[in-house]
């Protein structure tokens, strides 16, 4: 917003000198950009940075207003006369859409002088505003709009057609712009149209069709207020901001569109001679609603500011920006002024009473506090633990987006995610329900640059919608690709495969102290058939772990394979209390066996099969070697297990060890068909 001085002038007696003035603003919120100085007249020229809020401070009598209540003073309110109506014209007007338009007022004006010109103090005005002369209607237009802040519209009378219409529009309607763009607009658009076309998107820009130009003698002139979020959507659609839009989507005084319309036709009738017709206005039950008044709160002045407020002092900075204050027993119902919509809720009312007390005035003290330290539970495991042991193993954390593209996501789950009313882009459309999209697009990401070794992680939130109940789920997943080690002289090149990652999830579940921890052979959306698995911990699922199918890593365009894992942290943190045992002092035993079992037999089967029959004396079985081909049976397959045997207060003899070892043998036998290879 550009001031010059001797426009200010006019409104306010400027006794301050020009650093003072900054001073002022700055102190209240309202930044100054730049500072110009014009030699014709010798004058300052100031850029306010106005913040998004603050749409009353969009006018130079906004400016006056605000430096005069910054600086205890007076500022002198434009006079607007009363117009003498002569034309016994009217135009029909009709709000289809009074939530988007509540108020609406316009007037015919003919026998416009077209040989007169704009006066040059309006012209230079205008320049010193940043915007450029165009035509006497043009300039007094913009010349209200830049003096008072409520934009208006001229529409040149003879080109419209049978009275005005304030609508949405169609899909597919298409307008010309005042700029020469043509644009088809999209279903839903505000526009001001007659009886056969659009005239103008509503708040934004005028048509061709009906543009005023130097030999223009009749118009219709309109002004209205407009919902600011319909404007401030309309112009982001199109790419369009101007002078208008910055205003309404910024919100204009509800009250000022009548007064701006006397002061547009008093200075067209002043500089150039012309007739009026009778006001048309219309007003919905909208934009005529009581101000019900803010409440506010004495001890939350002091609790959020940290000073405290005097009566007084409250009453004195209050009713210079309140147009009603009402004192109650625990504070103040205020009413504020119509201009100032920025007003709204309690805090903005304080907000209010530091920026005119001053925000430099306040003083500057250090943050104290006092840190709680709490011991964590033993059966707990906290995040952190969790993701240094990914670390240590040569995996980066990552955090990525909670909207997902949804056919990803689909690829990837098969719960149906929740879809978002308001999407940031077109490739965040849902929220995930697995954190493997985000996981895989960072795979995407590395491997287009060259990037072929990722081994990355997240713990992050999914969303479920179970039963039009949004749950969310903390989980830790992670992704694999490329060699499993770093290229070096010393190990030969080996990609990544399932027993790797396996391996990884391994060691995490470790952490619980848990042995009862299975995976399982699945069927997943996917995940590749024969590489996938549910891991099943003390009985509950708690995860999935897997190969990414072959079709979706070619329709990614990615280099397999890669391998996804996920696990739910509610599970994972629960561990069972550590507990020292003794060790013994007697020496172990091990055994081997080989046997030869069905290829559909799991190894952890075997394993659990073992530890049941084996009782007490069995310290641990692990699975050492697997064998299919020659010299054994296509269907089957050689499986070598070793059984550690050890007794906590004496050597063990060899007839209990082979006792041990005939009751294993005779379970396999008997639960797995498992016949002792030779």
């Amino acid at each position: 917003m550009k001031v010059s001085e001797s426009w200010l002038k006019s409104f306010i007696d400027l006794s301050l000198s020009v650093d003072e003035i900054v001073n002022q603003f700055t102190n209240a919120g309202i930044e100054v950009d730049s500072i110009e100085f014009v030699q014709d007249p010798k004058q300052a020229v100031w850029t306010f940075k106005i913040p998004p809020n603050r749409g009353d401070c969009l006018s130079m009598e906004g400016i006056a207003r605000e430096l005069s209540l910054l600086n205890r003073s007076t500022y002198q309110v434009v006079k607007v006369a009363e117009p003498l109506v002569e034309l016994p014209d009217t135009l029909p007007i009709q709000i289809k859409n009074p939530n988007l338009c509540p108020y609406y007022i316009g007037c015919i004006v003919k026998n416009i002088d077209t040989a007169v010109l704009s006066p040059t103090w309006l012209k230079m005005r205008l320049e010193l505003a940043g915007i450029r002369s165009v035509n006497l209607v043009v300039d007094v237009m913009n010349y209200v709009m830049i003096e008072l802040g409520q934009p208006l519209h001229a529409f040149d009378l003879n080109k419209l057609d049978t009275g005005i219409v304030v609508r949405e529009s169609d899909i597919g309607e298409k307008v010309i712009l005042l700029d020469g763009q043509a644009l088809e607009l999209k279903a839903g658009t505000l526009v001001i149209a007659d009886k056969s076309k659009i005239q103008a998107i509503a708040g934004v820009m005028g048509s061709a069709d009906s543009a005023v130009s130097e030999r223009t003698n009749a118009i219709f002139v309109e002004s209205a207020y407009f919902n600011p979020v319909s404007i401030r959507l309309a112009a982001q659609q199109y790419g369009l901001k101007t002078d208008a839009s910055y205003r309404f989507e910024r919100g204009v005084d509800p009250t000022l569109q009548q007064r701006a319309l006397k002061r547009a036709v008093q200075l067209l009738s002043e500089i150039a001679g012309c007739k009026v017709g009778a006001f048309l206005e219309y007003q919905s039950n909208l934009q005529s609603s009581t101000n019900v008044g803010i409440f506010l709160r004495k001890e939350k002045i002091a609790r959020l500011l940290g000073t405290q407020f005097s009566e007084t002092e409250i009453l004195g900075l209050l009713e210079r920006s309140a147009i009603k204050i009402e004192k109650e027993a625990e504070g103040f119902k205020v009413y504020p002024l119509p201009f100032r919509q920025d007003l709204v809720l309690e805090v903005d009312l304080i907000e209010e009473i530091a920026r005119l007390y001053g925000f430099h005035r306040f003083q500057s003290e250090k943050l104290s506090g006092s840190l709680n330290y709490f011991p964590l539970c033993e059966t707990d495991n906290s995040s952190i633990c969790f993701k240094q042991l990914l670390i240590n193993r040569g995996f980066c954390e990552v955090i990525t987006y909670s909207f997902v593209d949804s056919e990803l996501m689909t690829l990837l789950s098969d719960i149906p995610p929740l879809t978002l009313a308001n999407p940031i882009s077109s490739e965040m459309q849902v929220m995930r329900t697995n954190l493997w999209p985000g996981l895989v697009q960072a795979v995407c990401y590395n491997q287009r640059r060259q990037l072929m070794r990722v081994r990355l992680f997240e713990l992050g939130n999914c969303f479920i919608n179970e039963k039009n109940c949004l749950k969310e789920v903390e989980v830790l997943a992670g992704v694999c690709c490329g060699s499993l080690y770093p290229e070096q002289w010393g190990i030969k090149k080996r990609l990544h495969d399932f027993y790797d990652v396996k391996g990884d999830i391994e060691a995490l579940l470790t952490l619980g102290n848990d042995k009862d921890v299975q995976f399982e052979q699945i069927e997943h959306l996917a995940l590749q058939p024969g590489q996938a698995a549910k891991i099943i911990r003390n009985g509950q699922t708690v995860g999935y772990l897997g190969a990414l199918r072959t079709n979706i890593i070619k329709r990614l365009e990615l280099e397999g394979p890669i391998f996804v894992f996920e696990l739910n942290m509610e599970h994972l943190r629960k561990t069972r209390r550590t507990t020292f045992q003794t060790l013994s002092k007697f020496p172990s035993i091990r055994r081997d066996i080989a046997i030869l079992v069905q290829k559909t037999i799991l190894a952890a089967d075997l394993k659990t099969a073992i530890q049941n029959s084996a009782g007490e004396l069995l310290q641990s079985v692990a699975l050492f070697d697997v064998y299919e081909g020659q010299g054994v049976e296509p269907n089957k397959k050689s499986i070598a297990l070793s059984l550690i045997l050890q007794h906590p207060s004496r050597t063990l003899v060899e007839s209990e060890v082979s006792e041990i070892m005939d009751r294993v043998v005779s379970t396999l036998t008997h639960q797995f068909q498992a016949t002792l290879r030779e």
